[in-house]
C-alpha cells in the first residue's frame, strides 16, 4: 500500500495567514501528485502491467527474437554452409569421372608421289569417359576430413556463442523500453507537479505575498523538468526502434520481467567454473587449436607421395579414305605413383606456417579463458551489486517521499520556501529515476552472468520455441554425393 500524507491542520494565526499562499494553495496537488509519485518510485514496473492476455512477456519476447532475428538467422547459414565443407573433403575419397565429347570439320589435302593430289574433307569425332580414383595422397583427405568436422564444431559454439548474444540483447531493449516508459510518466508527474506549484506562485505574486524570485525559481524549474520530460521521450522512442529491431516487432504492452536467479551459480568460484568449461566461446577456441594442429598434417602431405589409378575407355571415328583405320575403340586401366623431389619449398613454408598458426591458436585459447573468467567475475559483482543497489534505491525513494511531505507541509506553516518544496521534489524524481534504472539493471544483470557461465539459451530458459539444431542440417549433407538444391529446397 502506498503512503499517504496526513489530513491537513494546524492553529490558525498571523504567521499562518501570512505564509498560507505560500505552499497551502498547492496542497490538494501536492498530496495528490505525491501519493501518485511515490506508489511509481516504490513499484515503478507496476503501474505498466497490462492484463496478462494483452500484455507482452519478457520470454515472450526472447521467443521471438530468437526465431526472426537477422543476426542470429545469418549466423546460422553461415554455419550450414560450413557444413558444406565435410562433404567437400570427403569427396577427396570418391572416384572423379569426367566425359569428352569432340566433333568437327577437317580439310586435308594430300600431295600423292604421282603429283596428284587429294583432299577431302573429314567429319572426325570422339566420345570418351576417364574415371580416376585416389589410393593415397599422404593422408590429405583424412587430415582434411577431420579439419572440415573440427570447424563444423566450432562453428556451432560461435553460433550458440551469437545466440547468447541475441538473447541478451532482447533482454536490454525489453527492459529499456519498460524503464524508459517508467521514466517518461515520472516525468510527466513531475511536470505536472512544477506546473501547479508555478501557477499557485504566479497568483500569489499577483497578490503580493511572494517575490518575482518565487515566480523565477518556479519558471526555472519547471523549464527543466520540461526538458527532462523531453529527454525521457527521445530516450523512450530510441528504445523502441531498437525493441523492434532486436525482436522483430515494435513493442506493446509489456510486463515487468524477474531476475533468472533460480539459474544461476551459487558462488562466484562456481561461476568462473562454469565460464571455463562450458561457455561457447572457450568451447570454440579449443576446436580452432585442433583445427590448426590437424591443418599441420593436411600441410605436410605435400610431402609424401601419391598414388592414383585411371581408368579410360573412348570411341573414336576417322573417316580418313588415305588410313586404313576408320574407327578406333580403346580402354585402359593405368597406375600412377608421383613422389615429390622439390617444389621450390613450398610445402616447407606451408608446413611452418601451419605450426605457427597452431601456436597462435593457443596463446588465443589461453586470451579467450581469461576473458571468460573476468567476465564471470564482472557479471557476478555486478549482479550482488545490482541487488544491493535496488534495495538501497527503494529505500531511497521512501525517504524522499516523506521528506517533501515533511517539506510541504513545514511550507504551510511558514517555515520553508518555495525552493524548499522544489529542491524536495527535485530528490524524488532523482531517487525514482535512480531505482528504475536500478530494476532496469538488476535484470540486466541477471541475464548476463547467465550469459557469463555459457547457459543462456532456449533450453535453459525454457521458452516456447523450438531449438534450432544445426547438426540437423549437417547430417542431411555430410554423405550427400550430387545434388545442388539444399535441404531447405533452394
Amino acid at each position: 500500500m502506498c503512503w499517504k500524507p496526513p489530513p491537513e491542520g494546524g492553529r490558525p494565526g498571523l504567521l499562518r495567514d501570512h505564509m498560507i499562499g505560500r505552499a497551502a494553495k498547492v496542497g490538494h496537488v501536492g498530496r495528490r501528485v505525491l501519493q501518485s509519485g511515490i506508489c511509481l518510485g516504490v513499484a515503478t514496473w507496476v503501474g505498466f502491467a497490462a492484463p496478462a492476455a494483452l500484455a507482452e512477456s519478457l520470454p515472450e519476447a526472447l521467443a521471438k527474437a530468437y526465431q526472426s532475428n537477422p543476426q542470429l538467422n545469418a549466423e546460422r547459414a553461415r554455419q550450414r554452409a560450413t557444413d558444406e565443407n565435410v562433404p567437400q573433403a570427403l569427396a577427396g575419397y570418391r572416384p572423379q569421372i569426367v566425359a569428352s565429347l569432340s566433333g568437327g570439320l577437317q580439310a586435308v589435302r594430300n600431295l600423292l608421289p604421282d603429283n596428284t593430289i587429294q583432299s577431302a574433307t573429314l567429319k572426325p569425332w570422339t566420345i570418351g569417359v576417364t574415371v580416376t580414383q585416389t589410393l593415397f595422397n599422404g593422408f590429405k583427405t583424412a587430415n582434411s576430413v577431420r579439419v572440415a568436422e573440427l570447424q563444423v564444431q566450432s562453428g556451432r559454439e560461435a553460433l550458440r556463442n551469437v545466440g547468447q548474444g541475441v538473447l541478451l540483447d532482447a533482454v536490454t531493449a525489453y527492459t529499456n523500453v519498460l524503464a524508459n516508459q517508467s521514466l517518461v510518466e515520472a516525468q510527466r508527474s513531475n511536470v505536472a507537479f512544477l506546473r501547479e506549484i508555478l501557477g499557485v506562485t504566479q497568483r500569489r505574486l499577483n497578490a503580493g505575498d511572494v517575490t518575482p524570485t518565487d515566480t523565477a525559481q518556479a519558471e526555472a524549474r519547471l523549464s527543466r523538468g520540461q526538458a527532462d520530460l523531453n529527454a525521457a521521450e527521445v530516450n523512450l522512442a530510441i528504445s523502441r526502434a531498437t525493441y523492434t529491431q532486436v525482436i522483430g516487432n515494435p513493442p506493446g504492452q509489456l510486463r515487468p520481467p524477474e531476475p533468472v536467479d533460480r539459474y544461476l551459480p551459487r558462488s562466484r568460484d562456481d561461476a568462473t567454473a562454469m565460464a571455463f568449461k562450458e561457455h561457447p566461446a572457450v568451447l570454440a577456441a579449443g576446436f580452432d587449436v585442433d583445427v590448426a594442429s590437424t591443418t599441420i598434417h593436411v600441410a605436410e602431405s605435400s610431402l609424401l607421395p601419391s598414388i592414383t589409378v585411371q581408368g579410360s575407355a573412348s570411341h573414336a571415328s576417322e573417316a580418313d579414305p588415305t588410313l586404313s583405320t576408320f574407327r578406333t575403340d580403346q580402354a585402359s586401366v593405368i597406375a600412377q605413383m608421383n613422389a615429390p623431389i622439390y617444389d621450390g619449398g613450398t610445402a616447407a613454408a606451408q608446413t611452418r606456417q601451419a605450426k605457427e598458426l597452431a601456436a597462435q591458436s593457443r596463446l588465443v585459447l589461453d586470451q579467450v579463458r581469461n576473458q571468460a573468467r573476468t567476465a564471470a567475475i564482472g557479471a557476478w559483482v555486478a549482479n550482488e551489486g545490482a541487488k544491493i543497489a535496488v534495495a538501497a534505491s527503494e529505500s531511497e525513494v521512501r525517504a524522499a517521499g516523506v521528506a517533501l511531505e515533511g517539506v510541504r507541509k513545514e511550507a504551510q506553516g511558514g517555515q520553508r520556501t518555495t525552493v524548499d518544496v522544489l529542491n524536495s521534489q527535485q530528490d524524488l524524481i532523482s531517487a525514482k529515476a535512480r531505482l528504475i534504472g536500478a530494476q532496469r539493471d538488476r535484470v540486466i544483470a541477471s541475464y548476463t552472468l547467465l550469459s557469463a557461465i555459457g547457459r543462456l539459451d532456449v533450453k535453459t530458459l525454457v521458452l516456447n520455441t523450438p531449438d534450432y539444431l544445426p547438426e540437423v542440417h549437417y547430417h542431411q549433407v555430410r554423405d550427400a554425393w550430387h545434388g545442388l538444391r539444399t535441404p531447405s529446397g533452394r
